[in-house]
């Protein structure tokens, strides 16, 4: 009996990508973030996307690729200060961008993950560029904002270890976003830099069960450089 497996190709693992899709991808700065599957959607020439990440990247690495290309309508994200691309953008009103502190990302995107409706933060009352248009709420003598949660069409994630059946590990600060919106899309790909058989994995090192994951594809490595390591090149 053939084994199951969800190993697949990149073309294939981004089959939800269309123009106009919600798309989240994993890491932060590049770190995380998966290339092959980031240069699989550059291929397929999709646009308007609404990209959720937790920064735009560097023009040339992450999901700054895409941004730089002008794929996307829409940015929500922690930081664009690394990408000027994303930011001239931004204020020429060829991106809309959706600022949202880290945390308060973080938490939202695992709200979205997990079936609830949004959270209560304190984060950003005193600003009145986060508080604008959010709904206050009393609870226990104290006021909040609610910040509601976020789910997308489509994530895409990079780990440093998976099995055929979905189940992956992550390396380090890769970790950051990513379990969070593995749960939070309707359809999650990961790239993997290690794949192992169903049954090979111990326990306690998958963060992020199978079941969250409907496609792995092999990495063929990172693609790009540090400004640094060109700089010695």
């Amino acid at each position: 009996m053939e084994e199951y497996s969800k190993i697949s190709q990149a073309e294939e693992a981004i089959k939800t990508v269309k123009d106009g899709t919600s798309l989240m991808i994993g890491g932060f700065g590049g770190v995380g973030s998966p290339p092959l599957l980031i240069e699989a959607i550059l291929e397929k020439g999709v646009r308007d996307l609404h990209i959720i990440c937790n920064d735009a990247g560097f023009p040339d690495i992450g999901a700054g690729r895409l941004i730089t290309a002008g794929r996307a309508r829409k940015l929500t994200a922690s930081h664009i200060g690394s990408n000027p691309i994303a930011g001239k953008l931004m204020t020429e009103g060829k991106l809309e961008v959706e600022f949202s502190p880290q945390g308060t990302l973080a938490e939202r995107i695992r709200a979205g993950g997990t079936g609830l409706g949004g959270i209560l933060t304190d984060i950003g009352l005193e600003n009145d560029y986060v508080r604008n248009g959010k709904q206050l709420i009393e609870s226990g003598g104290k006021s909040y904002l609610l910040e509601t949660a976020i789910r997308a069409d489509t994530a895409i994630l990079h780990c440093g270890k998976a099995d055929t059946w979905g189940n992956l590990s992550y390396c380090k600060s890769a970790r950051n976003m990513n379990p969070l919106m593995a749960m939070a899309a309707d359809f999650t790909a990961a790239e993997a830099e290690e794949l192992v058989k169903a049954g090979d994995m111990n326990g306690d090192e998958v963060i992020t069960p199978g079941v969250f994951i409907q496609t792995v594809v092999q990495s063929k490595g990172v693609n790009w450089k540090w400004v640094w390591e060109e700089k010695q090149s």
